[in-house]
């Protein structure tokens, strides 16, 4: 080995570390390139709150499938009923089956459901697609798994959701409008511990990780509101909900998708938006049958982790 040439060393590092750069991102454009990150940069998961005494430490977790049906449409019978969307925001839609691109709210009560537990509500989110173009979209991916859990809140009780109430979180026009009310949060199968609002660029053999964190403290009067935000809220710093508002069963949905790694991929978006992950955004029409949301409350405050996956009940 000559000594001589230390510099040969280093030429071949920078070499490794140029080539890793370019598979890490296969496939993204130059314009595109800041939408993207490896979990080395994501922000670390905050601890939770620590409940008091008396506090709703239980869970509930359900079944809703993971829209294996392919229930994909531009419907938003929340935000535009009766109207459907641009061709290039699909929704994939999980719970009730009925949503159509005209449908609207007063539609869904008693129609079938994809959960097995019976609820009819309707959770929806934008369809994540691999590759495309401003021109043509990539095929859209079905999550390989999702977990629907409710969980309860470290202050206090919580009390039933009220049937039809709207439950939105994210912003479908963070990029243009500043992302004040931006709440994306995506991560990898791998690194459970952090999470980033820009697309993540898993190892091999990683799934991209995609998680929606509902707001759970409601008005107590409204089911919407004009920007179907103002009657629900997020709770504050320690988890505690603002006087004049009542904790409900807090929702998170996490999915897990079979992104290739290095491969591009984005959410369906409106115009303007540049397909940025800061755009992501879910909604949900709570239809759980009364006696439902009861056992959904019963377990919360009573500290039970209840089971209604399809083949589990425990609790």
């Amino acid at each position: 080995m000559s000594m001589g040439r230390p510099w040969l060393a280093v030429e071949a590092a920078l070499a490794v570390v140029v080539l890793s750069a370019s598979v890490t991102f296969l496939g993204v454009r130059d314009d595109d390139r800041d939408f993207y990150t490896s979990m080395s940069d994501a922000a670390p998961v905050p601890a939770a709150a620590q409940p008091v005494d008396g506090a709703s430490t239980g869970s509930y977790v359900w079944d809703c499938g993971r829209n294996q049906i392919g229930h994909r449409n531009t419907g938003n019978p929340v935000v535009t009923p009766g109207v459907p969307g641009p061709a290039h925001h699909e929704h994939d839609f999980v719970g009730n089956r009925a949503v159509q691109p005209g449908s609207s709210v007063d539609d869904l009560p008693g129609q079938p459901t994809t959960c097995t537990n019976g609820d009819e509500s309707t959770y929806y989110w934008p369809v994540l697609r691999l590759g495309g173009t401003e021109q043509h979209h990539g095929p859209a991916l079905a999550p390989t798994s999702l977990t629907m859990t409710y969980r309860g809140n470290p202050r206090g009780p919580v009390v039933a959701m009220p049937r039809l109430l709207v439950v939105a979180v994210g912003d479908a026009y963070a990029y243009s409008d500043g992302g004040a009310q931006a709440r994306a949060a995506w991560s990898c199968s791998n690194t459970p511990d952090k999470t980033t609002m820009k697309y993540p660029m898993c190892d091999d053999g990683a799934e991209v990780v995609r998680i929606f964190d509902f707001p759970s403290c409601w008005d107590g009067r409204q089911l919407d509101s004009p920007n179907h935000r103002q009657q629900m809220s997020f709770p504050a710093a320690g988890g505690g909900c603002a006087a004049g508002t009542f904790a409900v069963p807090h929702l998170e949905i996490s999915m897990t998708y079979a992104v290739p790694a290095g491969a591009r991929y984005r959410i369906d978006a409106f115009d303007g938006q540049r397909y940025s992950p800061l755009t992501d955004h879910g909604f949900m029409v709570n239809l759980m049958p009364d006696p439902l949301m009861k056992r959904v409350v019963t377990c919360l405050n009573s500290g039970r982790a209840c089971d209604d996956t399809a083949g589990a009940r425990s609790g």
